[in-house]
């Protein structure tokens, strides 16, 4: 069965590392902030200016003034660091940004993300996605396998604008978890339910199967 929106967040969450600085992009990814696994230490980054991102607040927490990027009312963690965006930018031009985790309308095997302009729809901006795929040093996609046709979002060459080239390390998807290398989507791991024939059916782009595939554990 294909994973919801939280339980894909809930899955990206598991890929944080104790001591890391994770951006977290518009949608699904920011809903991984109410995940983090217990025992792991992380710094979420917001690239208008706030660094120690808590989880969502409850109707009591909340905040007008204090917002994500994607101007979604947050909390802050102990030790959280607010500044302007041009110190929040030069954080994540200068490398310092461990990992970030970005939706996606398109990826492909080279590593290859579309993720920003759809021709003919309007656009409000690029946002800071262009400088996270340039200076982050590990970057997740997160996005449903398909669109609501059908199609497959994991193509053999993206056909979008590209936001990013040779950039992608990882997609998790409300399907299947899946590494980029060497020119092909290799997978690592299954939704619950999910067979590993309808995974092959809706990636597009060169798949490759080694074994046995585990399915997700989901808490």
């Amino acid at each position: 069965m294909a994973l919801t929106r939280e339980q894909i967040a809930m899955r990206v969450a598991q890929e944080f590392q104790d001591g890391s600085y994770v951006n977290l992009g518009i949608g699904i990814p920011t809903l991984a902030a109410n995940y983090v696994p217990d025992g792991v230490d992380v710094m979420l980054q917001s690239e208008n200016g706030l660094l120690g991102m808590g989880r969502y607040p409850t109707e009591a927490e909340v905040d007008a003034d204090m917002i994500n990027a994607g101007k979604e009312t947050v909390t802050a963690s102990v030790g959280a660091s607010i500044f302007d965006s041009a110190e929040s930018f030069g954080m994540i031009r200068g490398g310092h940004v461990d990992f970030t985790v970005l939706g996606a309308f398109e990826v492909d095997v080279n590593g290859n993300i579309a993720s920003w302009m759809i021709p003919g729809k309007l656009v409000k901006g690029m946002g800071g996605a262009m400088d996270l795929v340039a200076g982050a040093k590990n970057i997740i996609v997160t996005m449903t396998h398909a669109d609501k046709h059908g199609n497959s979002k994991l193509l053999q060459s993206c056909t979008l604008p590209l936001t990013g080239v040779n950039c992608i390390t990882q997609i998790i998807t409300d399907l299947a978890v899946l590494d980029v290398a060497d020119g092909a989507y290799h997978l690592r791991e299954r939704a619950p339910g999910v067979t590993v024939e309808e995974i092959q059916e809706k990636t597009a782009g060169t798949l490759i199967v080694d074994g046995d595939i585990p399915e997700m554990k989901i808490k």
